[in-house]
């Protein structure tokens, strides 16, 4: 979120050639408090960022990569808490004076007060924070923070995502965190990276979301977050989908492609305006519109089951992912 000088002789040119973030060496920790003074602790494998020859600085967190070190919670967070089929990354972007670092190569440590821009979940934020930036040494710069900083879920239209987190893990959750980070920035020695390379595993061995397909729990974790994150909407009263539900049936159809043959079952639900009334097909109606969305996607029609709320099973059927709440306007179950 910072930047560094290089070395007493190119103190006139601090940022010449730019400097790139190590997100090997780089953390971003958010910690949160639940239930009501137990303290949860995450971080993000994946970061990039950079300085350039201005002192424009700009760091890019992959909100896919949120790392609880539980991969239903990991699930929950991407899609109920940042949504991150619809904003996958947060933005910090400084620009940073290289008068407030005049003196760094002979004191090899300052703590500087930074104005800074944080874009996350469409919201931006002008915000400060106090860095303590430590010249390791002509090449290697190290850019702290001094004290945890306070982000209120409020300030960035949160609110509703982090009710939505406390009725899918059953807990109460304060409506604040705070966020430490530790980044490594390295000299380009002049060239500046055309294209910043994202990290695929972190120095504690903290992967990134796998590649390839999933295994059954991983599968059952997104299908039921991804009921629980209810962003799939119709026109009131009818099977019309709305164009702001594409992003979560997109996600859906990647996950379906990597859990090859299982069984997708699709359960649809009325909702006030259509309310379910004997007789009623709008909610079935619901379901093979998604089914038909999936379909385009290229997920075969053969695995996916349309069923009305009240389903039974399949023969031989279990459902490992139970149909949980009639106020959710879809609902997917795992079908074995």
């Amino acid at each position: 979120m910072i930047a560094l000088t290089t070395a007493a002789s190119s103190q006139t040119a601090p940022f010449a050639g730019g400097w790139t973030l190590d997100p090997l060496a780089s953390r971003l920790t958010v910690q949160s408090i639940k239930d009501p003074a137990r303290v949860e602790t995450s971080s993000f494998a994946g970061l990039d960022g950079l300085i350039d020859e201005a002192g424009e600085a700009r760091i890019t967190v992959h909100l896919e990569t949120v790392d609880t070190r539980i991969d239903l919670r990991n699930v929950r967070m991407r899609f109920l808490f940042f949504e991150t089929f619809r904003y996958p990354e947060a933005k910090i972007t400084a620009r940073i004076d290289p008068d407030a670092l005049t003196g760094l190569e002979h004191s090899f440590r300052k703590v500087i007060t930074l104005p800074y821009r944080l874009d996350l979940h469409g919201v931006v934020r002008s915000l400060e924070a106090e860095v303590e930036v430590t010249l390791l040494d002509e090449d290697q710069v190290l850019v702290a923070s001094v004290q945890p900083i306070s982000l209120p879920v409020a300030d960035f239209a949160l609110e509703h995502n982090l009710r939505k987190l406390e009725e899918a893990a059953d807990v109460t959750i304060h409506p604040e965190a705070t966020v430490t980070f530790s980044f490594l920035f390295s000299r380009n020695d002049g060239i500046m990276p055309a294209q910043m390379r994202l990290t695929t595993v972190t120095p504690d061995g903290r992967a990134l979301e796998s590649a390839g397909e999933l295994a059954l729990d991983e599968c059952r974790n997104r299908f039921l977050s991804l009921s629980e994150a209810n962003e799939i909407d119709f026109v009131p009263a009818t099977d019309r989908l709305r164009e702001s539900s594409h992003a979560a049936l997109d996600s859906l159809a990647e996950i379906i492609r990597r859990c090859p043959g299982l069984l997708i079952g699709i359960t649809g639900h009325a909702d006030a305006a259509g309310a379910d009334a004997a007789g009623s097909d709008l909610p079935e109606r619901r379901a093979s519109t998604v089914a038909s969305y999936l379909a385009g996607r290229g997920i075969a029609e053969a695995r996916l089951h349309v069923r009305r709320p009240d389903a039974a099973d399949p023969p031989g059927g279990r459902d490992i992912a139970p149909i949980r709440s009639p106020t959710r306007r879809i609902e997917f179950a795992i079908l074995e």
